[in-house]
């Protein structure tokens, strides 16, 4: 597993992606070409990865999503340091924390 900040990725075995991920439409890049696993709310920074593959992101917030990386790829962020990830596919798990009543992603 890799964790960089509040992003942990797990890689997982393709028959273990659900089949609701599967059918999703593939998370837009940024203006910079990057798929961005989370932005940061504070500083604007983001964990993104500039690699061919495809994202494909829960309308829930909570629900974690999944990423396809055909030939691996870096995972980077302005305040931490790229993190190599290998081919295959990977579950994508955004911190949590419990504010009164709900619980919420962690903003960054």
């Amino acid at each position: 597993m890799y964790r960089q900040g509040d992003i942990l990725i797990l890689p997982i075995a393709e028959e273990d992606v659900p089949r609701g991920a599967l059918d999703l439409p593939p998370a837009p890049r940024d203006d910079r070409g990057r798929m961005v696993l989370a932005l940061g709310e504070a500083t604007g920074h983001a964990h993104a990865i500039a690699a061919p593959g495809t994202l494909l992101r829960d309308s829930d917030p909570l629900a974690p999503d999944h990423l396809h990386l055909p030939s691996g790829g870096w995972l980077t962020h302005e305040e931490h340091a790229p993190i190599s990830l290998p081919t295959g596919w990977f579950r994508i798990i955004r911190q949590r924390e419990y504010v009164p009543g709900a619980v919420r992603v962690v903003a960054d």
